[in-house]
């Protein structure tokens, strides 16, 4: 017997986690004010850049004595300049409990064969913060997109530590409290949480992680877009809004109108306040159905932007192929896109949850999943 589809259609069923959904008041004509066709050095593109990085420091509430850079490559290169620069003045800890987390380990172990620690955890666990040494540097991420585990807070980096901390947070800025104090570089991108547009990267250092620069040359050679120093001496205009290579003005456009629209909505209390609301709703919706639970095991470390689920019915018996089929009939249908598990974390569904998704399409969504599952089970 068919199953009956649901009424009601998410009037968004943009659910990726990268990039991700828009501001729902999203509109290109929004973007008509970017300089196109000039430099990013003339006045108008330079004062842009540091609108955005101003800006950006004012809803996350940076402190200000830490530098807010643009660069190329979105996190990625943000977290490869950082590690490049500043990594092998000690030994270091990495720490991984999902793919991304195990990128920066290969790159720091294989590729920059640096003196480290590894620690690791399965999917849907987390390494345990307080058993690291922070007399050593520290590279994890706070939000493991492709695991939905999040740290629940920084409570175990002492005040005191001697190495600097090195925090991939791409998909939880603007959905997290990030305890800058306890952070010496901090990368994220635009694509994630103010759902931006790709390719531009955010790095934030703190006084100490600048000493570092400043003092500390590595024994490896440094391209040009990772070159932070001049003479011994920070790049400060590379803090300022002068980017080390070109960037996108159309990007930075429809980053400062998202930053503009994030206020309206309460800032960082309200972006978190939106992400929240959206992952109760997921979190509702598995507490009345036996057959899906949540990839993390410990609540008070699931994630509130990338929210990773799990088939547990006993009559799957492929549960890559279920999962795939389940994300298929909902493309289809185009109530969920790009709902599928990333591709190295085990089978199952990973729905965005940030605060540019708006919960009325998570509740009109989840009905349908239900009706994913039911057909595709009896099929």
């Amino acid at each position: 017997m068919a199953i009956e589809l649901p009424v009601t259609r998410p009037t968004n069923p943009r659910f990726s986690s990268g990039p991700c959904a828009k501001p729902p008041v999203f509109d290109l004509t929004a973007l008509s004010d970017a300089p196109l066709g000039r430099s990013h050095r003339a006045a108008v593109g330079k004062a842009k850049l540091l609108e955005a990085i101003e800006t950006t420091r004012e809803i996350l509430g940076v402190p200000a004595d830490y530098r807010i850079g643009i660069v190329p490559a979105s996190d990625t290169g943000a977290f490869e300049m950082a590690m490049w620069s500043m990594l092998g003045e000690r030994p270091v800890q990495m720490v991984a409990w999902e793919s991304f987390g195990a990128g920066w380990v290969t790159d720091v172990v294989k590729q920059l064969k640096i003196e480290a620690t590894t620690h690791t955890a399965e999917y849907g666990e987390i390494v345990d913060m307080a058993a690291l040494n922070y007399n050593n540097d520290v590279c994890f991420t706070w939000n493991g997109t492709t695991s939905g585990v999040r740290m629940a807070n920084g409570d175990a980096i002492p005040a005191d530590r001697k190495g600097l901390t090195l925090c991939d947070a791409t998909s939880a800025a603007f959905a997290m409290d990030l305890p800058w104090d306890k952070l010496d570089v901090t990368t994220f991108s635009w694509q994630k949480v103010l759902g931006g547009e790709a390719a531009h990267g955010m790095l934030i250092l703190s006084p100490r992680a600048v000493e570092r620069l400043e003092n500390y040359t590595p024994a490896w050679p440094l391209p040009k877009i990772f070159r932070m120093t001049k003479g011994g001496k920070l790049n400060e205009g590379i803090f300022k809004g002068e980017t080390i290579n070109t960037p996108s003005m159309l990007c930075v456009e429809d980053y400062l109108n998202a930053l503009k629209w994030a206020k309206t909505v309460g800032g960082l209390q309200g972006l978190i306040a939106r992400a929240d609301a959206n992952a109760q709703a997921v979190a509702d919706f598995v507490a009345a159905h036996e057959w899906i639970d949540f990839l993390a095991v410990d609540p008070a470390t699931r994630s509130n932007t990338s929210v990773c689920l799990k088939f547990t019915d006993p009559r799957i018996t492929d549960g890559a192929a279920f999962a795939k089929a389940v994300a298929k009939r909902l493309a289809d249908e185009n109530v969920a896109l790009d709902i599928g598990a990333y591709r190295d974390a085990p089978p199952g569904l990973r729905i965005w949850c940030g605060g540019t998704v708006e919960t009325a399409d998570v509740a009109a969504m989840l009905p349908w999943l239900a009706w994913a599952f039911e057909t595709e089970i009896n099929a």
